[in-house]
């Protein structure tokens, strides 16, 4: 006989404990919720009824019960209970296997076990979660949770006696997702709950009124239809009139992946927005998420999807999102709903979406569940990093199975870059929306290129082109080289990009060059590469210091974008004196790029970026290069989060407090957490750990705390960081 009462948590608004109970059946059903549109709703449902089984110890009754009084009596109490995870893991494992655990290699039947070991901790590897269940299964606290448990909810004992249903996996790698997945939907659901009872009025924000894919269609068609009546019926408009109502048609089309190969101002941003969103009406999907290389695309994409669907329906979810001061207000709905991407439109970094996809901590990893039966447009796909292209498609892959019920599409204003023809069987049945991609490429050609390779230039004779007209954009491949360049540019209103400035910087810069070419003012600009991939800038005149073949479209299409000028605009393909490249992919790429330019390869040609690819895909460069398919395959699931990393993780953040005094020193005075560390993003520099000590060493950076560094040297007001004392010199 149990007369003891099982709390889950302490007091929360109203005074009151929340029964164990209750939050297990509140989780299971939530979770259930999460899971059902992937078909694994009652193994949620058990994972949640299970994750907490442990609460039933004694001994955490006795902790909840001291941190209540320490709090009470303002002392300092416990800050950690007893595991409270591992009792439901080892039910969850014994109703799989009486004889566990001896998982083997194919870890079977360990998904519920192992979302339920992971929800706090993460995802350990296979290895560790076996070492972990033979050693709790023998735990004596751990089996008398378990016996007050069955006391408490007899209905335990049914999982014993039927087994909720798991799914038939093809392959390790399918299984090591679906816990993912199912971790996802615990989680979410998990805090969901415990926040409802702790913090009622935070949880109260995330509820609000979502605009219904069909009245967002209903608004976008309207609009586009408004925007086509007003245009006038120039070649471009036709185009892109042309390439909109395909797509639209393209939308009944099953599930699965498709492809928009649209040239730079054919309007494929409102044209895939329109199809994602038909695409998602046809087939009951769910929301819509656009993954962007850089966050210099994303604010203006975020912003025309804010004009035309309302504020309250666009997730914009990035690093350098400076928080605005209506949303300062940790309560706020914007901020909560990056937790979990509960929204109708999300906007957010590739970088976000694959780190999250390959991430073995709770949470980044509390998101996921709401991919399935969702559209996930990837901009620019052609920027994908190649040593990691193998585990994103096989991920996309997974996602598009029937299980998920996703559909993808990859975006691009080059030719298409990724194709089975080169080497990627996910993506046989990939389906092109535009219709004959190469017409519009040849038809909607705004620049003609000039190819200076036989000798190199130097900085002077750059500037020198330049000067030539009033607005010009260079991008070159190195932040050593754009400073150089600015230097012998000496034009005092000319400006600059590169990633020494904060992200905030760079966001009110690139806002700076289009209102000074809206206003046909005189713009000069020396840029790394981040504005060459779908940002929008219209100049008449840019040059490309040489590198990868698409980069050098990509740059292209900076340059009479809206096709305003009388003849075509000018892109100008130089070799600098100084030819310094990134190593790894970005130089080999440059490399073939050189011999192909060489023998006067068409730039606008399918067959040109056809050979291009091919020849990187699978001559020149590793497209698995950190081996994660293999540590996917043996659930290896810390390694793979360790070593799949979009950005180089031998990198540490330095805090720019000169670019917006005021804001960066209130942010810093709340303490670092994870909340301020979240403000803080926009203005962050990365900067490469062998570089680090030299830095201190110089008095440049100084230790806020481990992991985390201030920038005590110059910050100058167009360039950004300064390394060296020297350059400022240069720059004045």
């Amino acid at each position: 006989m149990i007369d003891q009462i099982y709390y889950a948590h302490t007091s929360g608004a109203t005074g009151d404990w929340q029964l164990l109970s209750d939050h297990l059946y509140a989780v299971a059903e939530k979770a259930r919720e999460f899971a059902e549109p992937f078909s694994s709703g009652d193994l949620a449902y058990w994972a949640g009824l299970l994750h907490d089984l442990g609460k039933f110890n004694p001994d955490f009754q006795t902790y909840l019960k001291a941190a209540e009084k320490a709090r009470k009596e303002n002392l300092v109490g416990p800050t950690r209970g007893p595991d409270h995870s591992s009792a439901g893991m080892v039910v969850a494992r014994t109703a799989y296997s009486q004889d566990y655990p001896q998982l083997g290699q194919t870890a079977q039947g360990a998904e519920l076990a192992w979302s339920i070991a992971s929800h706090h901790a993460g995802l350990a590897d296979l290895a560790s979660l076996e070492e972990r269940l033979v050693r709790k299964s023998r735990d004596t606290a751990v089996s008398q949770a378990i016996q007050i448990a069955v006391q408490i909810m007899p209905e335990l004992s049914d999982l014993l006696r039927a087994q909720p249903r798991l799914p038939d996996f093809s392959n390790n790698r399918s299984r090591e997702f679906f816990i993912r997945m199912l971790l996802s939907s615990l989680v979410d659901a998990d805090h969901l709950d415990t926040e409802a009872w702790l913090n009622p009025e935070k949880h109260a924000h995330r509820e609000r009124i979502l605009s219904s894919i069909s009245d967002l269609l209903e608004t976008v068609l309207e609009n586009q239809g408004k925007l086509i009546a007003s245009a006038k019926d120039t070649y471009i408009n036709q185009a892109r009139r042309e390439i909109y109502y395909a797509a639209l048609k393209k939308s009944a089309e099953h599930t699965g992946f498709f492809r928009l190969s649209v040239p730079t101002g054919g309007g494929k941003t409102r044209t895939v927005l329109a199809f994602a969103l038909q695409h998602a009406k046809e087939h009951n999907l769910r929301q819509v998420v656009f993954a962007i290389p850089y966050t210099s695309i994303i604010e203006q994409t975020a912003d025309e999807f804010r004009k035309i669907l309302g504020p309250e329906n666009v997730l914009e979810h990035h690093s350098a999102l400076a928080a605005k001061d209506d949303e300062q207000d940790p309560n706020n709905w914007t901020r909560l709903a990056t937790d979990n991407w509960d929204a109708p439109i999300i906007v957010t970094t590739t970088v976000q979406l694959f780190e999250s996809l390959f991430s073995n901590r709770p949470g980044k990893v509390r998101k996921l569940h709401n991919l399935a039966r969702s559209v996930i447009v990837l901009d620019e796909a052609q920027t994908l990093p190649i040593p990691l292209l193998n585990p994103i498609l096989d991920a996309l892959s997974e996602l598009v199975q029937p299980r998920y019920g996703a559909s993808v599409v990859l975006c691009t204003a080059t030719q298409p870059a990724l194709d089975e023809s080169l080497g990627f069987p996910a993506l046989a049945d990939v389906r092109e929306i535009a219709p004959e991609p190469q017409r519009y490429f040849h038809s909607l050609s705004r620049v003609s290129y000039e190819i200076h390779l036989d000798e190199r230039w130097s900085w002077e004779d750059v500037a020198e082109q330049m000067w030539e007209g009033e607005q010009a954009l260079c991008i070159v491949n190195t932040k050593a080289q754009a400073r150089s360049l600015f230097a012998v540019l000496d034009d005092p209103d000319a400006l600059h990009l590169s990633t020494n400035m904060c992200p905030a910087h760079r966001l009110t810069t690139l806002r700076k060059i289009r209102e000074l070419l809206n206003e046909e003012k005189p713009c000069r600009v020396v840029s790394t590469q981040l504005v060459e991939a779908g940002v929008d800038l219209d100049f008449p005149l840019v040059l490309r210091a040489l590198g990868p073949l698409d980069s050098i479209v990509q740059a292209a299409g900076r340059c009479n974008r809206e096709g305003k000028l009388d003849k075509q605009g000018r892109v100008i393909v130089f070799k600098p004196e100084d030819h310094t490249l990134p190593r790894g992919v970005y130089k080999s790429a440059a490399g073939l790029a050189e011999t192909l330019l060489n023998q006067n390869a068409d730039l606008e040609a399918i067959e040109t970026f056809q050979r291009y690819f091919r020849t990187l895909y699978q001559t020149l460069v590793n497209r698995d290069a950190h081996d994660i398919q293999t540590r996917r395959q043996r659930f290896d699931y810390p390694k793979v989060a360790e070593e799949f990393k979009m950005i180089p993780s031998d990198t540490v953040p330095v805090v720019i407090r000169d670019y917006e005094p005021s804001k960066v020193a209130a942010i810093l005075a709340r303490g670092i957490s994870r909340l301020s560390m979240r403000d803080l993003q926009p203005y962050l520099v990365n900067v490469y750990q062998d570089k680090l000590n030299q830095l201190g060493q110089d008095g440049l950076v100084q230790l806020i705390t481990p992991g985390l560094w201030e920038w005590m040297g110059t910050y100058h007001p167009k360039l950004g960081m300064l390394e060296q004392f020297d350059v400022e010199r240069t720059v004045t």
